[in-house]
């Protein structure tokens, strides 16, 4: 487990990577099309999404693919946090109760896959 922590980190900031790129393309699709604010905020999300898919491919050969994708579910979470922080909007019961369901799920198939690991 302790040489894939930087695997499990690397992950996280890929995934938020991920997460940001959406904060940008909300961001150009409320430009007017073809401007140069548009084509700005896009080159913006193409440029995250490479960094993305790299960082991605190298976590892949570290940590199970079920893993990768287990805690990919986070984005949820940066998508909720980003639209509070940037877009003003609102968060309500229903969204803290996913958030938490999100959280729990990911926590115990780490939790398992790392048991299984041991055995």
């Amino acid at each position: 487990m302790k040489s894939n922590s930087k695997y499990y980190l690397l992950l996280h900031i890929i995934i938020l990577i991920y997460s940001v790129s959406g904060v940008f393309s909300k961001l150009a699709g409320s430009r007017p099309f073809m401007s140069l604010y548009f084509f700005l905020f896009y080159g913006v999300v193409l440029f995250m999404l490479m960094i993305y898919a790299f960082g991605w491919q190298k976590v892949i050969k570290h940590l199970p693919l079920t893993t990768a994708y287990a805690n990919k579910a986070i984005t949820v979470i940066w998508g909720i946090v980003f639209g509070i922080l940037f877009f003003h909007e609102r968060i309500g019961i229903k969204d803290i109760i996913g958030a938490v369901i999100i959280i729990a799920g990911v926590l115990l198939y780490v939790k398992s896959d790392e048991e299984d690991a041991i055995e």
